[in-house]
């Protein structure tokens, strides 16, 4: 299995931005953001096919938050701009080697590994 390690959650204020971190021990071809708040079902936010370079987002966060690679780095970012207190959740990171983000948004039971999450808070 792939190591996931997340980092860059905290606390901001509505209207603000943070970027979060996953660094990978092996790089995955598909790389993806998950979110779940306290009572809520886990949400697909992003995912990114690493080799091809396709990304898709979930629709709540579309338009505000961007998927990214640094792949000398094995590292995927997910950038978070415009931050609404309804996206306080714990983020965390997925991998699989199998091709799933290339026709949408890859659904949590695609991936084989996952890390172990970073909160994010949001403020009104």
């Amino acid at each position: 299995q792939v190591q996931l390690v997340e980092s860059g959650g905290g606390s901001v204020q509505g209207g603000g931005s943070l970027r979060l971190s996953c660094v990978a021990s092996v790089f995955s071809r598909t790389m993806g953001w998950f979110r779940q708040a306290p009572g809520k079902e886990r949400e697909g936010v992003a995912c990114l096919d690493t080799r091809a370079d396709s990304k898709y987002y979930g629709d709540s966060v579309k338009g505000r938050f961007t998927i990214s690679q640094d792949s000398a780095k094995n590292t995927v970012y997910l950038q978070m701009n415009s931050l609404k207190p309804e996206d306080t959740a714990t983020y965390s990171c997925a991998a699989t080697n199998t091709i799933w983000c290339n026709a949408g948004l890859a659904s949590a039971r695609r991936y084989n590994s996952w890390g172990q999450g970073t909160q994010v808070t949001v403020s009104s």
